[in-house]
């Protein structure tokens, strides 16, 4: 496998074939693909964190992630991503899944589970519900650079 940089339009195109859950996204700092050969496996949508209280020059989040179900594409795309993010300057990179998801590939790619959020979490109330937001409660799960940077 290797990456290759992704327009927000050919992204989000993966995104509306092989999603679950999510529809497209509005915007991003950056997107990438997993090639294997000529075939795109997957891609990665990264951009500022969903929570308004955390500081969009010091993390940034996945805000899409998706695969065609090619092997390891997942942890792949999250190591690669991660790299990015540390090159980039960020302190932390993060991303939320569901929480009936394992996190395999999170793991794999050496993130940790940072915490849950209980199923009442709303970002907005229940008059306003988005319908393309899973209503289980989800984890978050991180990448942490602000420890042992090199100086």
């Amino acid at each position: 496998m290797k990456i290759v940089p992704l327009t927000l339009a050919e992204a989000n195109a993966l995104v509306m074939q092989w999603h679950r859950h999510h529809k497209k996204v509005q915007g991003h700092r950056f997107s990438i693909g997993a090639k294997v050969g000529d075939e795109l496996v997957g891609a990665a949508i990264v951009g500022r964190p969903v929570a308004r209280s955390l500081d969009w020059h010091k993390v940034a989040e996945v805000t899409r992630l998706v695969t065609n179900g090619h092997k390891n594409a997942c942890s792949f795309l999250y190591s690669a991503v991660a790299r990015i993010c540390r090159e980039m300057g960020y302190e932390r990179v993060q991303t939320y899944i569901l929480g009936s998801e394992p996190g395999t590939s999170l793991l794999a790619a050496g993130w940790h589970l940072s915490h849950r959020t209980s199923e009442s979490h709303r970002w907005t109330n229940r008059a306003n519900r988005r319908s393309d937001q899973p209503v289980e409660a989800k984890q978050c799960w991180v990448k942490d650079f602000s420890i042992n940077m090199p100086s």
